[in-house]
């Protein structure tokens, strides 16, 4: 998706500027640079900005909306080792709209916790934080964990608290993470 090629917006569409996190809307006919895209979300260059884009808008970049994945096999329970291995792999699906490595990787997940709320039904709780605390985005990377979260068949609910204590350092990356950014 990196080509560099420039796509024209085919549509009005909602996003999000990055670092400040503040919604705009992109104009239909304005040529948009795509230079991630990761997660099921789209950071694009637009007129010398960087926005972000769900992935329910990729139609407006030309591109295939993509489709939920199945949350496993309808009509069998999740056990809760299955559930715990499904949010971990949810989480790794969030990205920061700057950096091409999954929250988990970056060591931005300080806990995660599942409890059963009855009927198959759960509830997971997740304390996680920012590279930098005054970015913008934090409220809207929130949202994002908290959305997949909730995609996930045995998950009702999802609460998602942003911390700064400890505060985040490079020392907290995985060491994938770290070769991929050229840190090591």
């Amino acid at each position: 998706m990196q080509d560099n090629a420039p796509v024209t917006l085919s549509r009005d569409v909602q996003a999000a500027i990055v670092p400040v996190g503040t919604t705009v809307t992109l104009q239909k006919g304005e040529q948009a640079h795509v230079t991630q895209a990761l997660g099921g979300s789209y950071t694009v260059v637009v007129n010398g900005n960087l926005f972000r884009i769900d992935g329910k808008d990729a139609d407006a970049l030309g591109l295939t909306v993509a489709a939920r994945p199945a949350a496993g096999t309808p009509g069998q329970p999740v056990t809760v080792q299955t559930l715990e291995t499904q949010v971990w792999e949810a989480l790794k699906t969030c990205y920061d709209p700057e950096i091409p490595v999954n929250i988990v990787d970056l060591g931005l997940i300080y806990d995660c916790q599942l409890s059963p709320m009855g009927g198959g039904s759960h509830r997971v709780d997740v304390k996680m934080t920012l590279t930098a605390p005054g970015c913008g985005m934090g409220p809207m990377l929130a949202q994002d964990v908290q959305n997949k979260l909730l995609s996930l068949e045995a998950v009702d609910e999802a609460n998602v608290e942003l911390v700064w204590e400890p505060q985040w350092n490079q020392g907290m990356m995985s060491e994938a993470a770290r070769l991929q950014l050229g840190l090591m």
